[in-house]
């Protein structure tokens, strides 16, 4: 006698193909690039280790003269060990940058398979090579520099295709929302990095960086044998981009009423467009080619979200490297409680990109959605610096809402505003933009990222509080950036509520006149 068929497959067959495909892809990419944060992690929890305070473990066992840095790995034994560790940041993320630039370039000409895959093997490899030299006894510092200036570069290949495997495989009707929950992965990989560096961190801090390195080329390998990049590839309907002009003729848009620009979405009651109707008939058959740098600069909303990312990667970034110094320094925790405790800041992040992601879709208004938290941000981060570490309740409080403040414009301009842009209508179907888009918005963000914690070295040794007035004045900045699509959002939903008032007097005219 046959038995049925296993309930879990029943399940499966139930769900359509084209679902199971972008499920998959949901999945997949989530991981890749969960592993891609969890490589880059080690080195802030690690920062504590490679300077402690030798004076609480006691005098120096070989009587060194200087016994208050006896227990510090060299080269980061003396009084200029912040400027040094800043250094290694400005090394990863100024690469970073760079790379970013060209990385988007390369990823619309290559088969984003293998770009990823080979990517992130190439990640583990230089992060493993960090960790190798603890257990190799390297004391030099351009050995680290070397590494993480390589491991900056190779890492560029992550975030541009991500973004494009996801973007070629959702349209625009809930991208807010179902991109702001994808996005968890980097608050996700930053908890786990954080949480695997601590288990060597103070015994064996080498492994701290080795085995993040093992898991990145794992989940790479995965990648090479599972990622679909286009959903033509397997037979699957591809997501449509854009709006139809019947749909908002019928919303009583006309042609001199559409957004220009096509920054606003199309979706929620406040919004002014509709969901594409656009007929896959009318598509191009032969393949377009890859925008060029200049082209993607010219799409409309690109250099003024480039510009906010800068400012709003500026404060995320350097929460992600210092936040676990800052709380050994004023909190006075041990290395492993510092780094458990600053994965607050990762959980806020993740509820805050969610967040931003719903109203945005709710409302139709990327860079209001943006400008608010922002402005919310400031006097968060004021607080933290002042009473956050008042009690353990008040600080994981205020690490929460301030990790959902900053991270929440951050992860909503990379993911859905990156693949709105990259798709956006004046490209013309042109789906080979993502990448370059994604590349361009990124890559300006990450120019901040790599001076947020350039800055924090150089400005920590006059104290922490000027180090949260930067901070802040990079929130103020980013948020003054989108000053000018936040009033064109304004305008539109003034637009439209007053077109749906005069509507209804219609109606109302046309009842009476019936009577």
């Amino acid at each position: 006698m046959r038995a049925a068929l296993a309930p879990g497959i029943r399940l499966l067959r139930a769900v359509p193909r084209d679902s199971r495909y972008r499920g998959l892809t949901l999945v997949l990419t989530f991981f890749c690039y969960t592993s891609y944060h969890l490589s880059r992690k080690p080195i802030s929890i690690v920062k504590s280790q490679l300077h402690p305070n030798c004076t609480a473990l006691g005098p120096s066992p070989h009587n060194d003269s200087n016994s208050s840095a006896w227990c510090s790995w060299a080269p980061f034994d003396g009084d200029n060990y912040k400027e040094l560790f800043g250094a290694l940041d400005n090394a990863f993320l100024v690469a970073y940058a760079i790379g970013m630039f060209i990385s988007g370039i390369f990823g619309e000409r290559l088969p984003l398979r293998y770009y990823l895959s080979g990517g992130m093997v190439l990640s583990g490899l230089f992060t493993a090579l960090f960790g190798l030299g603890y257990f190799w006894d390297i004391h030099v510092l351009w050995y680290f520099i070397i590494v993480q200036v390589c491991n900056g570069l190779v890492q560029t290949t992550g975030w541009p295709s991500v973004v494009a495997c996801v973007g070629n495989w959702f349209g625009k009707g809930k991208r807010g929302l179902i991109m702001g929950i994808w996005n968890s992965h980097t608050s996700v990989g930053n908890i786990l990095g954080s949480l695997i560096a601590g288990v060597w961190v103070s015994s064996t801090w080498g492994l701290s960086f080795v085995v993040p390195g093992v898991i990145i080329v794992v989940v790479g390998i995965i990648c090479f044998f599972f990622l679909v990049e286009y959903p033509e590839d397997v037979g699957c309907s591809p997501p449509l981009h854009h709006m139809a002009s019947d749909e908002e003729d019928a919303r009583g848009v006309t042609s001199n009423q559409k957004d220009p620009e096509g920054i606003i979405p199309n979706e929620g009651p406040l919004s002014i467009t509709g969901q594409s109707s656009v007929d896959r008939s009318d598509s191009p058959k032969e393949e377009p080619e890859a925008i060029s740098f200049l082209g993607a600069l010219r799409i409309p909303g690109v250099v003024e979200f480039s510009l906010c990312l800068l400012f709003a990667k500026l404060v995320s970034y350097t929460f992600l490297y210092w936040l676990p110094l800052y709380i050994v320094n004023i909190a006075h925790f041990s290395a492993k409680e510092a780094g458990d405790l600053s994965t607050l800041f990762d959980v806020g992040g993740i509820l805050g990109g969610i967040f931003a992601g719903l109203i945005s879709d709710y409302t139709g208004g990327r860079a209001t959605t943006c400008c608010v938290m922002l402005v919310a941000a400031a006097p968060m981060l004021f607080l933290y610096n002042h009473v956050g570490q008042n009690g353990i309740g008040t600080s994981i409080a205020m690490l929460i809402i301030c990790g959902a403040l900053v991270n929440g414009p951050y992860a909503l301009i990379t993911t859905a505003v990156s693949a709105d842009l990259g798709t956006h209508e004046s490209l013309k179907g042109n789906s080979r933009a993502l990448s370059t888009v994604t590349a361009i918005i990124d890559g300006t963000g990450s120019v901040g990222a790599a001076l947020g914690p350039l800055l924090a070295g150089l400005i920590s040794p006059t104290g922490w509080n000027n180090v949260f007035y930067m901070l802040i004045a990079a929130d103020v900045l980013a948020c003054l950036l989108l000053t000018r699509v936040v009033v064109k959002e304004v305008r539109g939903w003034c637009g439209f509520m007053v077109r749906k008032r005069g509507s209804s007097v219609q109606l109302t005219e046309s009842v009476l006149d019936w009577k």
